[in-house]
């Protein structure tokens, strides 16, 4: 298989580094409804600008780019894409084995 056409070819979410993972979060508009009902707007969608805020709170890093070597802040986000995912119904409850932070 050439290189072009590697690239070509879609990762799956789980070889997305973090950082991108985040980044992808913050534009879909489910995490932004998501967000938004987190951060007391139930009836409002934030932007992606106000997503990318609120997952840089959560998390407690400045920059999408610290997922990549805080550990802590990297737990942090698997577990808010948990509840995401409960959240938008892909799961019925939150899943086991992520670290409390």
């Amino acid at each position: 298989m050439g290189t072009a056409q590697q690239a070509n070819e879609k990762m799956s979410w789980a070889d997305l580094p973090a950082p991108t993972q985040a980044g992808i979060l913050c534009n879909d508009p489910e995490f932004q409804k998501f967000a938004a009902v987190r951060s007391g707007f139930p009836d409002q969608t934030f932007s992606n600008t106000a997503s990318a805020e609120y997952l840089r709170t959560c998390c407690n890093v400045s920059s999408r780019s610290e997922l990549a070597t805080d550990e802590k802040a990297r737990a942090t986000f698997e577990r808010l894409f948990n509840e995401f995912d409960v959240f938008r119904g892909r799961i019925a409850a939150p899943r086991e084995g992520y670290a409390n932070g």
